[in-house]
């Protein structure tokens, strides 16, 4: 399989996590989205929207959208899963991942946040935008991973919601996001970073990672 990400994006950083949870080799082709690489020619002929991650199969097979390529994935690879094999249960880990997948992340990704300043929105009003949207996810996530979790979002093993949660975080920190009244999630991403799958997902461990 082959991995067309970006290494400091959050949705193949989530791919990259649920990757590597299930213990599966990949390669990865970088795709800059800084230089527009997501819009040649090239890249539209794996995915249209002009949108990373995706994912190719070895027969040529192409899956687009994070989300629907870590459910094939759960689906195709039910080793160490990533949802509970109770139906409530799945459907609670699916809710705490899409609070990040719905309602915070697609708020505050690149094109986004480039439009509302198109839109003339200075850095002020940029911040407050992107810290919105984040708290009102997280202070949400707060409550749920309290009455849910034993060490993960939800119980004592990385799930579906983990790989979303994780990544959102680095996000949060970038924009110099107050993480203080979040003490569940924090205990989460302290977690994370002593998991070796989480660990070798991180943006800075990737190939084409350019903290500069």
């Amino acid at each position: 399989m082959i991995l067309h990400g970006y290494w400091r994006s959050g949705t193949s950083y989530r791919t990259r996590i649920a990757l590597n949870l299930k213990g599966l080799t990949y390669d990865q082709a970088a795709v800059d989205l800084r230089t527009g690489q997501q819009k040649s020619d090239a890249y539209l002929a794996h995915n249209p929207q002009g949108l990373v991650p995706a994912l190719e199969m070895n027969d040529g097979t192409v899956l687009t959208q994070s989300p629907a390529i870590l459910e094939w994935l759960e689906e195709q690879y039910p080793q160490a899963p990533l949802l509970p094999s109770e139906a409530v249960a799945r459907a609670q880990v699916r809710a705490m991942a899409a609070v990040v997948g719905c309602d915070i992340h697609p708020l505050n990704n690149l094109r986004v946040l480039k439009a509302i300043k198109g839109l003339g929105a200075d850095e002020a009003a940029t911040s407050q935008w992107i810290g919105q949207w984040i708290h009102d996810g997280f202070a949400a996530l707060e409550v749920l991973v309290a009455r849910h979790g034993k060490g993960w979002c939800y119980g004592d093993q990385p799930t579906l919601a983990d790989c979303y949660l994780v990544p959102q975080i680095y996000s949060a920190r970038r924009f110099n996001i107050d993480l203080s009244a979040y003490p569940h999630l924090l205990a989460i991403e302290a977690r994370a970073e002593q998991h070796p799958a989480f660990m070798a997902a991180h943006p800075d461990q990737q190939p084409d990672a350019d903290p500069a």
